[in-house]
């Protein structure tokens, strides 16, 4: 392990990938191990009981903070995924946009889809359009748009999204999984209802996620029954360790969010050397991003033969979502920014984190021109080479 936290291995010394998980804070590893040495269940009224139900109950204050939200307000899930499953069953219409997480975009067959621009915003006028239509009757409506996309790092303007809601009735929710860590999140503020988190894109364990709701939102129909767990709104004993690490990760990513401005340095070196090479394209440029997140092509050489050739090199990232079975698919997210679909074949996600070093975007840099050297435009099989 680096001085810096890392662990791994001598084989990838260069991570990149912080978006589909970044590495774990040395104080959460700490936490985890505390609190698997405890014996007590959360639930029982013994001390040992009392003592686990005091790791969850500082960790809900953390993530609470984290969310800009009280800790009653925070449910506990095994992941962001959960999260984003439990607010969406039960709507009977549920508006969504065109680039939200394939945890949004499955849940149902019945969504309808918010379109989006040129750089993935959404199209607010669309929105307001579909929540005015009156031909499909009253139902209860909820509409769902993430706070910041984790292939391309665009944020969105959740608080016209919240603004226009309001105005037609209708509830809101946001997947702040990717925001999180990297940007201030406050629920008032986004006007919000429903928010969900994961932790391990923070620093924290895989493998736990919340749900947090406001005070004035709908009622919670839970997936999971069978105990009186998080406020009989997610039954099961409770993830003792994932918890009580998600809080110090909370905790620790809060205190931490100057440290996007050190990111978004190196992320802006990235795309201006880049961008010298005719060709190269960097996705939601026109529109406010994550600092730490590029989406951008290589071009005439296909994602896939670059992922290879940079896991070859040293260097782990990705073509977008890592919630796809280990495939290299064509991204939703760029079809549905007009994208065309040979373009976007050559797109990767360079997503730095709180290891980073500027070595890392040194032999980033060094082993894209390599890379690109070899292929040239025809996108010949560079990780033979």
């Amino acid at each position: 392990m680096t001085s810096n936290g890392r662990n791994l291995g001598m084989e990838h010394p260069v991570y990149m990938d912080h978006n589909a998980t970044t590495a774990v804070r040395p104080a959460v590893g700490q936490a985890v191990a505390h609190a698997l040495d405890l014996t007590g269940n959360a639930s029982s009224v013994h001390g040992p009981g009392r003592a686990a139900r005091k790791l969850i109950e500082d960790a809900r204050d953390r993530v609470g903070a984290l969310a800009g939200a009280h800790a009653q307000d925070v449910v506990f899930t095994s992941g962001g995924t959960e999260a984003n499953n439990l607010v969406l069953n039960g709507w009977k219409r549920v508006l969504v946009s065109a680039v939200e997480h394939a945890s949004v975009l499955k849940v149902r067959p019945d969504i309808e889809i918010i379109p989006v621009d040129g750089n993935g915003i959404v199209d607010l006028q669309a929105l307001d359009g579909m929540l005015a239509d009156t031909s499909i009757g009253m139902a209860p409506v909820l509409v769902s748009v993430m706070l910041a996309n984790n292939e391309t790092g665009v944020i969105q303007p959740i608080a016209e999204v919240s603004a226009l809601a309001e105005k037609h009735g209708a509830q809101v929710h946001c997947d702040a999984i990717q925001a999180a860590g990297k940007i201030s999140v406050s629920m008032a503020d986004l006007g919000v209802h429903m928010l969900s988190l994961s932790a391990h894109k923070i620093g924290g364990p895989q493998g736990v996620g919340a749900l947090v709701l406001s005070p004035d939102g709908a009622a919670l129909s839970p997936m999971l029954l069978g105990g009186g767990q998080e406020r009989s709104r997610r039954a099961g004993t409770e993830n003792l360790p994932g918890i009580a690490g998600f809080g110090v990760a909370a905790e620790e990513a809060l205190n931490a969010l100057s440290d996007t401005a050190r990111l978004a340095v190196w992320r802006d070196r990235i795309e201006e050397e880049l961008g010298r090479h005719t060709g190269v394209h960097v996705f939601g440029a026109g529109a406010p991003r994550l600092a730490n997140t590029s989406c951008l092509t290589m071009p005439g050489v296909a994602a896939e033969r670059q992922i290879i050739a940079f896991d070859l090199a040293g260097v782990a990232l990705s073509a977008g979502s890592a919630c796809s079975s280990g495939k290299v698919e064509p991204s939703h997210v760029l079809a549905a920014m007009g994208v065309e679909m040979d373009e976007a074949a050559t797109a990767i996600r360079i997503s730095l984190g709180w290891t980073t070093t500027e070595q890392d975007i040194d032999a980033f840099l060094a082993a894209w021109a390599d890379i690109y050297g070899r292929a040239g435009t025809t996108g010949k099989d560079v990780e033979a080479a």
